[in-house]
């Protein structure tokens, strides 16, 4: 219990002073194409994070067929919509990587 609490008030103070700098930017672009590299290495991570994601929906549900084969369909049904649901996180940041560029 401690060491959850410890753990989320670090990433509450991690959010908070990462974001000071973001704030501090003018907006305009610098024009040396940096932004398309920042845009396409945050695009990379997404995606691969999802994709990690993915394989851990995949590995839990068919963890939970052998467990259970008479319920294997409702759990085919929440996998699916576990997966459009992750599936739909990378296309929202993919649009968000083209509407920054």
């Amino acid at each position: 219990m401690k060491f959850t609490i410890r753990r989320a008030l670090f990433a509450a103070a991690t959010m908070l002073f990462a974001s000071a700098p973001a704030f501090a930017q003018t907006g305009e672009s610098g024009g040396n194409g940096l932004n398309y590299i920042g845009a396409g290495v945050g695009f990379a991570i997404a995606a691969g994070l999802a994709a990690l994601g993915q394989g851990r929906v995949g590995a839990a549900a068919c963890e939970a067929m052998a467990r259970n084969p008479g319920a294997g369909g409702r759990i085919q049904t929440v996998l699916i919509l576990g997966l459009a649901f992750i599936e739909t996180l990378v296309i929202f940041t993919f649009v968000v990587v083209l509407l920054k560029i």
